[in-house]
């Protein structure tokens, strides 16, 4: 794949993380909070928004099971966003960090972006896999009937 191509890709693969994260963000601040923060408990789904309200956070009204599980998954494709993000724009600035540290430094350029994006892949990754356990032990119990985050 040819240099202009690939950067192409990448620039649309940083839009369209960006358009994730405002979604994200404006979805948040309307249902009044995530799913993870929130809570199954009586039969009914609730949302918590932290830093809405208070530090705290406060339970939502009632919400339906589809909006519960949106935000549940919207929440979980956060964190790969972020991964993807940071992993074009690091790309895309490889040959300028590459450039500017030269190899008497103590680590090179290469090696370094190396190093950042192992980093990040391993972070993301690990916070991803988290929250698809949470959610899958979320759904389990709910499956159950039985309360969860009460």
């Amino acid at each position: 794949m040819n240099r202009q191509r690939r950067n192409t890709i990448l620039l649309w693969v940083i839009a369209l993380g960006l358009a994730n994260f405002v979604l994200y963000t404006l979805s948040y601040w309307y249902l009044g909070g995530d799913a993870p923060n929130g809570a199954f408990t009586r039969g009914q789904f609730f949302l918590r928004g932290h830093f809405i309200w208070s530090g705290s956070g406060r339970l939502t009204e009632a919400v339906p099971r589809a909006v519960w599980i949106y935000s549940y998954v919207h929440s979980i494709s956060i964190w790969p966003t972020i991964a993807a993000v940071l992993v074009s724009m690091l790309i895309l600035s490889r040959p300028h960090i590459i450039a500017t540290m030269k190899s008497d430094g103590p680590v090179r350029g290469y090696t370094y972006v190396t190093i950042c994006i192992t980093v990040i892949v391993l972070v993301t990754g690990a916070t991803t896999t988290f929250f698809l356990i949470d959610f899958i032990k979320a759904l389990a119990a709910i499956s159950q009937g039985l309360p969860y985050n009460d």
